[in-house]
Order: structure tokens, then C-alpha cells, then sequence
């Protein structure tokens, strides 16, 4: 079970336009709707999770958890705001932490196991 974590920078300055008329925000956004559709025509992705974490201060950051549904997903990524500051080093602990705790919750990483269906 995959889970997939995306990080997105809500900070004021993702309200800047690109040449093209849309915020950054929006190419960010657009990029990970992309990805969804192109990771769900594949059959291997069914057992895939998602989460969703922005520049925000914890516990705010999470936006969708890895036991959120896909449209509780796309609807929170739906209504990113950009604004506030940009705290890359904190949102990256965040994510980290976040992925660590699945990692212990699930048992993905356990030492010790061993065997064809563990590894």
C-alpha cells in the first residue's frame, strides 16, 4: 500500500502569475489533479494513498489524511489558498514525520522479518 504524500507551498508568494495567467498555486494544483488521473489508469495504484500537506503550521498543514477518500482529497486540494509565510523547514518535518508515523503504523519498515512475502 503506497502512500504518496504531496507537499504544496500555500505560502502569499504561490499567488504569483506565471506568463501564462494562472497562479502558481493553480500550476500546482493542476500538476497533482494530472498526476491523479494518470496514477489511476493504472491497475497497480488501487491500493494507493494519498495525503495532502501544506506550508501551513501543524496540525493545519494536513489537509487529507492517508485514510481520507479520493474526493475528500481532490475537494481539500480543490480549496488551497494561497497565503502566510513560507516555512519550507517546518513543512518538510512535517512531511517526513507524517510519512515516519505511517511507516510504524503500518509495520512497513520492522526489523528483523524476513521471508519471500515480507520482502
Amino acid at each position: 500500500m503506497p502512500i504518496l504524500l504531496f507537499l504544496i507551498d500555500t505560502s502569499a508568494s504561490m499567488n504569483q502569475r506565471s506568463h501564462l495567467g494562472t497562479t502558481y498555486l493553480d500550476t500546482a494544483k493542476g500538476a497533482v489533479e494530472t498526476f491523479m488521473k494518470l496514477r489511476a489508469r493504472d491497475p497497480a495504484s488501487r491500493g494507493d494513498r494519498y495525503m495532502l500537506v501544506t506550508f501551513e503550521e501543524p496540525p493545519y498543514a494536513i489537509k487529507a489524511g492517508w485514510k481520507e477518500n479520493h474526493a475528500t482529497f481532490m475537494n481539500e486540494l480543490k480549496n488551497l489558498q494561497a497565503e502566510g509565510l513560507t516555512t519550507l523547514g517546518q513543512s518538510l518535518r512535517t512531511a517526513f514525520d507524517l510519512l515516519n508515523l505511517n511507516r510504524l503504523v503500518t509495520g512497513i519498515d520492522n526489523y528483523g522479518q524476513s521471508g519471500p512475502k515480507t520482502i
